[in-house]
């Protein structure tokens, strides 16, 4: 776990190096940042039409040979693109083409990293190995962002791209040594080969026989996922989440630099907070043991609300006060819902319903910044962040008050004893 961590720190620093680096290039090219934003959507495009066939193709296929050609195919799409840059042959067309690429491969790659980093510890162990997971993409990120300026200032570029590549080729050569812990959820773990398993409770489960075909199509996958009221509430919250609140690299720019008075520096001041925060969430969401949906929508209104106060600020201080706790609270609720969502299905589906998911999540991050950037026209930056903030915890409210209501309450049985007695009296009567 200790190799695999490592391997994923480099990885995620080396794809955000790639991301940052990507965009100034668009806008070196096109001077277009409309043009920016088509590449960033070009390559989440993917995700919104193929997840589902590569969550199946995880299910289907072996999980470590998945993940290590899927982390070289993507290497050798950023050497590529290194190439082109440095021959000064890379024009729009031809990113869009690799971006496309890229995208499609994380179909595959996305799933079958995630599934295979928690197979390297315990069941009762994956809700703390994603906390870990969510520890690691956040130090990544941060220090992505910040090797790429470095990279391109000294080496140009060019070589951004390259150490990514590099970075994949890591996690490539590390893949073959890594073992399954003992009673690791899925294909290679004890419980896989005695045929038993546990879920997350950790009591045993035996599995049921199947037509094999049946297990590996979409349709069960999609079948799943729409017959668990869990899974389809924790997509409600999540998705009323990403589209009115969580966009703060758009909404939070225009409070900083509109009402606020701040600059670019300042607004690079609470992104750094937000970044600490993200990381301060994620030891804290390691800790969780039992994560839940309840847990995971309590969190969701929580952080809501802190976005409401947030809103309101007078000042940057004040601001930058709210933004911590509010980017922990929100860093916990992501780190519960994965643990929910990896764990929930049993272990053959579960590359399927991480592809649906995958298919959601694309749909409300592709639809979430113009929804909200219309609020922001008719509300203002302010007015987004409060109204956002609270439709985000009036909707989980009206759901768990919902739930309260279907929820069948139990019909008190009469005791023994008195029951007992009753037969007695009515024998003697007789």
């Amino acid at each position: 776990m200790r190799w695999w961590s490592a391997a994923n720190f480099l990885s995620n620093a080396g794809t955000w190096m790639q991301l940052t680096v990507q965009n100034l290039l668009v806008l070196e090219i096109t001077g277009s940042a409309a043009a920016t934003g088509l590449s960033m959507s070009v390559q989440a495009a993917p995700a919104l039409f193929m997840s589902m066939l590569g969550g199946a193709a995880v299910d289907r296929w072996p999980l470590k040979l998945t993940a290590a050609v899927s982390q070289a195919l993507l290497g050798a799409v950023a050497f590529t693109t290194a190439v082109l840059v440095a021959l000064d042959r890379l024009d729009m067309t031809s990113l869009m083409v690799l971006a496309a690429v890229t995208g499609t491969i994380a179909t595959v790659d996305g799933p079958a990293c995630a599934l295979l980093g928690n197979d390297l510890v315990p069941v009762e162990d994956v809700p703390s190995a994603i906390g870990v997971g969510a520890l690691v993409h956040n130090a990544g990120r941060l220090a992505g962002a910040a090797l790429a300026g470095i990279t391109v200032g000294f080496l140009g570029t060019a070589a951004a791209y390259a150490a990514n590549g590099l970075s994949f080729l890591f996690v490539t050569a590390v893949i073959p040594f890594l073992r399954p812990a003992p009673g690791a959820a899925r294909r290679g773990g004890a419980g896989a080969r005695s045929g038993t398993g546990k879920d997350p409770a950790g009591r045993a489960v035996i599995p049921r026989q199947r037509d094999r075909r049946a297990d590996l199509t979409v349709r069960e996958g999609l079948a799943y996922f729409a017959r668990r009221p869990r899974l389809v509430a924790l997509a409600g919250i999540t998705g009323v989440s990403g589209v009115f609140g969580r966009n703060y690299g758009l909404t939070l720019a225009v409070l900083v630099t509109g009402p606020l008075a701040g600059g670019p520096g300042a607004f690079g001041t609470v992104s750094t907070v937000l970044a600490v925060g993200g990381i301060l969430g994620a030891v804290l969401g390691a800790r969780l043991r039992k994560p839940s949906v309840r847990a995971v929508g309590a969190l969701a209104a929580a952080g809501a609300l802190l976005q409401v106060v947030a809103g309101l600020s007078p000042s940057l201080a004040i601001l930058l006060v709210m933004v911590l706790p509010m980017a922990v609270v929100e860093s916990v609720s992501d780190t519960a819902g994965t643990a929910v969502l990896q764990t929930d299905p049993p272990a053959h589906l579960r590359g399927r319903v991480l592809g649906v998911w995958s298919s959601i999540g694309t749909v409300w991050g592709l639809g979430g910044p113009p929804v909200l950037g219309l609020l922001m026209e008719l509300a203002g930056a302010r007015g987004a962040l409060v109204t956002g903030g609270l439709l985000v915890a009036g909707s989980i409210g009206a759901g768990f008050l919902l739930r309260a209501r279907r929820t069948p309450r139990p019909v008190p049985l009469p005791a023994p004893g008195r029951e007992a007695a009753g037969r007695a009296a009515l024998e003697t009567a007789a």
